[in-house]
């Protein structure tokens, strides 16, 4: 039988534990390592940062392709960086993978909202045969019609097993309720009856209006001199020329958000409800970001946050509940997030919303205030502990603008809040007012919970996109 501790040693340890969650350590500062920049003839700006820890060089590519470039033709985005390995001039799919696999070498393209990218990581004893692939895959991609077909028939059956799987669709579906036909709006992998339409035409006509060397940006972290990487980087880009004008996007105005909605889509066979409730947020760029990510991290932003303790951990409504920020270049999103048996819907989203308004009504003590700080400055170094980190820091240092300075200042940004500004900044970001609702669940079940919030609208999740 485990013995009782006696009352003295068990204040000795909370007020040890107490200590240990207050006090203020000393931070080791953290500083974004030396790099260079230089830019082609042709307009490509590179990066390049020496880093000789392990032999690995890590490389980030990124052009303006993501799917708020996809105007009616959703997925093209996704779809056309997946074809940058459909085959170069030169190689077969089948002769990249194999020849990058048999090197050791990890590789992949993707696209997201706003960007198209490509990276590549290898040995460096091996960058004489992995470069000049790289090369052709960003420059001379043929968009072979077979593997086009092969990976259309793959995509038409991932969409389909997606919408059986509420958590994949869940954030397509809030961001096409926030933003309408904003292209913020638009699903990255798109839909079955788009996909279906594609072409490698569409695929041909969206890589020549987007990957152009004067709008991306190549970043190189790893093992490598400086001098030398950048003759090869001049050597297999400099000849890479267009005469197409960049794409231009005309983002258009935010939707305005002026009335609680909700979103019921009905799956019939749910035994649960998940749910995203929230608003716009901020953008990239905003001066505040640092603030808002301490708040975030007390309100949802890991394990011990408030929601995960009342719906988790309180009163056992989920296995998780969590509030993020997602920021683009122009705007952004907040949302709270959980799941719950269907039954406790109305009880779970009650719950959440009493968060954040308890966020609101009470702001937070210096205690919690410290204890996230430490938490953030804690997880902060790690996050750019590796090359591939690195290199993707620098390739978004280039898509939305911002300097080492956010790298360089963050854990003094993060030390110098205080419990007056964190009420500033739970004022100023984190929304409580005209809040959008997205339920994923069984619609007979949960639809006289929740028209009680507001006005409520329905979709079937079988149906084509969201």
């Amino acid at each position: 039988m485990m013995k009782r501790m006696n009352p003295f040693t068990s204040f000795i340890l909370l007020l040890f534990g107490w200590i240990l969650i207050t006090a203020s350590p000393a931070i080791c500062e953290f500083k974004l390592p030396e790099y260079t920049t230089f830019q082609l003839d042709n307009g490509l700006t590179v990066y390049l940062m020496e880093q000789h820890e392990v032999p690995l060089i890590y490389m980030s590519v990124v052009f303006p392709a993501g799917s708020v470039y996809d105007g009616e033709q959703s997925g093209l985005a996704s779809f056309t960086a997946d074809g940058l390995l459909f085959g170069t001039k030169t190689h077969t799919k089948q002769q990249i993978e194999e020849t990058l696999d048999f090197l050791g070498a990890s590789f992949e393209t993707s696209a997201t909202k706003e960007t198209g990218e490509i990276s590549m990581s290898f040995m460096s004893k091996d960058q004489d045969q992995v470069l000049p692939i790289l090369k052709e895959i960003i420059c001379d991609p043929v968009f072979e019609e077979l593997e086009f077909e092969k990976r259309k028939v793959r995509l038409l059956t991932e969409l389909e097993l997606a919408k059986e799987q509420p958590r994949s669709v869940i954030g397509s579906y809030y961001n096409k309720f926030l933003y309408g036909d904003h292209p913020y709006g638009n699903p990255q992998t798109g839909t079955k009856t788009s996909a279906e339409s594609l072409t490698t035409q569409d695929l041909k006509d969206f890589y020549t209006s987007n990957y152009l060397p004067s709008v991306g940006a190549i970043a190189v972290v790893g093992d490598f001199k400086s001098k030398a990487m950048k003759k090869n980087i001049q050597d297999l880009f400099s000849g890479w020329t267009s005469n197409t004008k960049p794409a231009k996007l005309v983002y258009g105005e935010i939707p305005n958000l002026d009335e609680v909605r909700i979103l019921l889509v009905n799956k019939d066979d749910a035994t649960e409800t998940r749910f995203l409730i929230g608003q716009f947020g901020i953008r990239q760029s905003n001066p505040d970001f640092v603030p808002v990510q301490v708040i975030n991290t007390i309100l949802g932003g890991r394990f011990t946050s408030w929601l995960n303790d009342e719906l988790r951990v309180n009163r056992g409504l989920t296995y998780g509940a969590r509030s993020m920020f997602r920021k683009f270049k122009e705007s952004g999103t907040f949302a709270m997030y959980s799941y719950t048996r269907t039954e406790k819907t109305e009880e779970a989203i009650d719950v959440s919303i009493e968060v954040l308004g308890k966020l609101h009504k009470e702001g937070v003590d210096e205690a919690t205030l410290i204890s996230a700080k430490n938490y953030i400055n804690g997880q902060f170094p790690p996050d750019y502990e590796t090359s591939g980190a690195l290199a993707n820091l620098l390739t978004e240092m280039f898509v939305y603008g911002f300097d080492e300075s956010f790298i360089n200042d963050f854990q003094n940004n993060v030390t110098s809040m205080t419990v007056e500004r964190a009420r500033e900044i739970i004022a100023t970001y984190f929304p409580k007012e005209n809040l959008q609702f997205v339920l994923i669940g069984k619609a007979d079940e949960i639809r006289d919970m929740v028209k009680k919030y507001g006005e409520l609208s329905e979709k079937e999740i079988k149906d084509d996109g969201f």
